[in-house]
């Protein structure tokens, strides 16, 4: 696997399957306010400690809606069931010996901390203080406060966000913004990145979060903060990896759950799932994590190097018990969409791509 070297031929080439959606009202356009005034000084404004904290997980294609602490009906990440407390780990890694996230550009974050070497155990979610590219991406639909998770990529632009699309549905969303580690005690440690443009695949908004829940991805475009600086020269920002396939010894899956303070870390490894619902087609990731309920949707699956492999979403749009997790495999389709999302800051600028993706 090597870094993608040029990618203006592919994101020109690009499929018409996979075009942005439309600018929602209350989001600024790239790099500059809207002329509706959605910069990030609006966007940090209106996403008080208070909004952010009232905020409940986005409710599922069915209008289901998860409550604070997590419980909400069939198809939705949702319940606080006891399972399996171990999962199916297998791997060789262990948080004794735990890799450092070595991704360029994290800002030096690693998970070797003694904290989370002395207390995580394979396959057992615990809270923890987050990671700078991992965040909560806010919105307002009908009134009402949701959010998801999300994860800065590596970009040409330096501007890009992935999460999952089932986030992102819904013509109502207004006040689109990526909070970097947010936390309770701490809710905007790098300030408030307001969105400007989304990219989903045309057929999961077609067809729907069931039948077209293999292509449950979808990138988005911040504006700078406050001060002008961009995303990723704030954050870091993860490689976004496709073709990688389903197995992994060791993954990390973060996330940010419903009614807790903190995100939420676990490492374990990954296997493939293959959906026996005809109406559900596809092959997914498949992870055994404890304790991820409603508002971890989008959360990355993380390999040893900081690459992004995954996401929590697809299958169940990322399943229907908080200890298991999937994720869609991220491969021609994750990677045309990728392609098209860091091409719109190619075309504006007239400079080559270069790095971001690894495939």
């Amino acid at each position: 696997m090597s870094l993608i070297v040029t990618l203006c031929a592919a994101a020109a080439a690009v499929s018409a399957a996979v075009l942005p959606v439309a600018v929602p009202p209350g989001a600024g356009a790239p790099g500059g306010p809207a002329a509706n005034g959605w910069t990030a000084t609006a966007a940090a404004a209106f996403w008080t400690p208070e909004r952010m904290a009232s905020a409940r997980p986005v409710p599922t294609a069915a209008g289901r809606d998860e409550s604070p602490d997590g419980r909400a009906g069939p198809g939705t990440r949702a319940g606080h069931r006891t399972g399996d407390r171990t999962g199916d780990w297998t791997g060789t890694g262990s948080w004794a010996r735990a890799e450092r996230w070595t991704a360029a550009g994290t800002g030096g974050v690693g998970l070797d901390r003694p904290e989370l070497r002395a207390a995580v155990a394979p396959g057992i979610g615990q809270d923890f203080e987050g990671l700078p590219v991992v965040g909560r991406m806010f919105t307002v639909r009908n009134g009402g406060a949701y959010f998801c998770t999300a994860s800065a990529v590596a970009s040409p632009g330096r501007d890009l966000v992935l999460t999952a699309a089932h986030c992102l549905l819904g013509g109502d969303a207004r006040q689109l913004a990526f909070v970097p580690r947010y936390t309770a005690a701490r809710p905007q440690p790098y300030g408030v990145f307001p969105v400007g443009r989304i990219w989903t695949d045309p057929r999961y908004r077609s067809q729907g979060t069931v039948r077209a829940a293999a292509l449950d991805f979808a990138f988005v475009q911040v504006g700078a903060r406050k001060d002008g600086r961009k995303l990723q020269d704030v954050t870091g920002a993860a490689p976004f990896r496709t073709g990688a396939g389903y197995e992994h010894p060791t993954v990390r899956l973060v996330g940010h759950p419903a009614g807790a303070a903190r995100p939420r870390l676990c490492v374990n490894r990954t296997t493939r799932f293959t959906s026996p619902d005809a109406g559900s087609p596809g092959s997914f990731l498949r992870i055994r994590c404890t304790g991820y309920p409603g508002g971890t949707s989008g959360g990355p699956f993380l390999t040893p190097a900081g690459e992004v492999i995954g996401i929590i979403g697809g299958y169940q749009t990322g399943g229907d018990h908080p200890d298991t997790s999937y994720s869609p495999a991220f491969g021609a389709d994750a990677r045309r969409l990728y392609e098209q999302a860091a091409g719109a800051h190619t075309r504006s600028a007239g400079v080559a791509q270069r790095d971001g993706i690894v495939s």
